[in-house]
């Protein structure tokens, strides 16, 4: 099964024993119709070179204590061209800058959350994990909205964070480019479970850490990963779901894919009812979130990067790729960078974990940088560790990479 992410925070510190719990089964995930499994070629070759370099630290760049990178990097340029990067913690500030060398967190608060014990609201703890721009002006925006339901009184009977996780993504917007962020109100659900939250939920629910958004022709597209659940009737698979929309700015018209079309909606329990639930079918390889997604420009090849634990499927831990000539058949995933990382045990770590791998190339053509030459940037996080605590002293680096696609 695919395992949700969790989150620690600079004031909320997890254990990382919890990560390496959840991530037991992805040992047995097996995808028998990827093209991969049949000993298809691959489709690209990607290279790092050299050393990585600091774009934040957060024991130098912060600006208060909830400033620690906790997501993959999203870019766009704004309409004055500068670049306006956001990977940050649910207190959501922007890195902003002229070009990828210059970036500065800015202090003041993009986007907030309100902590709200509704879960009808969608208001609790958010972050910014996927943004669109036509213009560098309006720009659309999905948020990774974690209910927490254990930090509410009466909300749920168990005291762990993941036996009362209830996640959804949800829309927003920005009119000035990113320098504020709002949420729809009534708030916009784009995908969650079709069930309310229950005080005894009992474990991790709804979908989670959205990719970054990419165009193709008309269309954009966004992978979203999912727990999973089973219903009457319906049975939803765990994994990685692949949306589509011809107008980000118009969250109500994301779709997801279903095996035939892209026809599945997941608005959630509250508000109008809707009959269903519809189900979205996961796309292999992926057992975990896409960190990110580009397409080469030369070739129209798409490359994405994901993280995994050592396993029957892949043998080390790391970063790893995989290409695609349609966003839905992916090639072998191969290992480009080794390490430790936040599915793994904390406790046998060697003082740092690697986390929310993403690529940018800082010349794309794009103004959401969701294309890419022949090289470009592996953004990462580390974080580093004391004994089996997962700490805030954390950074975001970029590397170099070489990508070589084969037409």
């Amino acid at each position: 099964m695919t395992r949700p992410l969790p989150r620690s925070s600079a004031r909320a510190r997890r254990s990382p024993r919890i990560v390496a719990a959840l991530v037991v089964a992805l040992a047995n995930l097996v995808w028998p119709d990827a093209g991969w499994a049949r000993g298809d070629p691959p489709l690209s070759a990607l290279t790092l070179i050299g050393a990585p370099k600091p774009l934040f630290r957060a024991t130098r760049d912060a600006c208060d204590g909830v400033d620690v990178p906790d997501a993959s990097a999203r870019a766009f340029r704004d309409a004055a061209g500068t670049v306006v990067l956001f990977g940050m913690h649910y207190r959501n500030r922007a890195l902003r800058g002229p070009d990828f060398d210059r970036l500065k967190l800015d202090c003041a608060v993009v986007l907030d959350s309100a902590g709200d014990a509704d879960p009808a609201r969608y208001d609790d703890r958010s972050w910014v994990t996927a943004t669109w721009t036509e213009d560098g002006t309006a720009v659309a925006a999905l948020l990774h909205h974690e209910y927490q339901a254990n930090t509410h009184a009466g909300r749920c009977r168990l005291p762990a964070y993941l036996a009362c996780w209830y996640n959804s993504i949800v829309a927003a917007s920005s009119t000035d480019g990113g320098r504020t962020i709002r949420r729809a109100t009534p708030p916009v659900v784009v995908a969650a479970a079709p069930f309310a939250q229950e005080v005894d939920q009992g474990r991790h629910r709804g979908f989670f850490n959205p990719s970054n958004i990419v165009a193709d022709g008309r269309w954009r597209y966004v992978f979203a990963s999912t727990t999973g659940w089973s219903q009457p009737g319906r049975t939803q698979e765990a994994g990685v779901c692949l949306f589509r929309s011809d107008d980000p700015s118009d969250p109500a018209r994301w779709r997801a894919w279903t095996g035939i079309g892209f026809e599945a909606r997941f608005p959630g329990p509250y508000g109008k009812a809707r009959p269903g639930p519809d189900t979205c079918k996961p796309v292999a390889p992926f057992p975990t979130p896409v960190g990110a997604v580009v397409r080469h420009r030369a070739t129209g090849a798409w490359i994405a990067v994901f993280m995994a634990k050592a396993s029957a499927v892949f043998p080390r831990s790391g970063f790893y790729w995989t290409s695609s000539r349609d966003l839905l058949a992916w090639d072998q995933p191969r290992l480009l960078m080794a390490g430790a990382t936040l599915y793994d045990d904390a406790c046998t770590a060697s003082g740092r974990l690697i986390a929310y791998p993403s690529l940018i190339d800082p010349a794309a053509e794009g103004r959401n940088f969701d294309d890419a030459g022949d090289a470009a940037l592996l953004t990462y996080v580390t974080l580093r560790t004391e004994g089996c605590t997962v700490t805030s002293d954390r950074d975001l680096l970029s590397q170099r990479l070489s990508i070589k696609v084969w037409p």
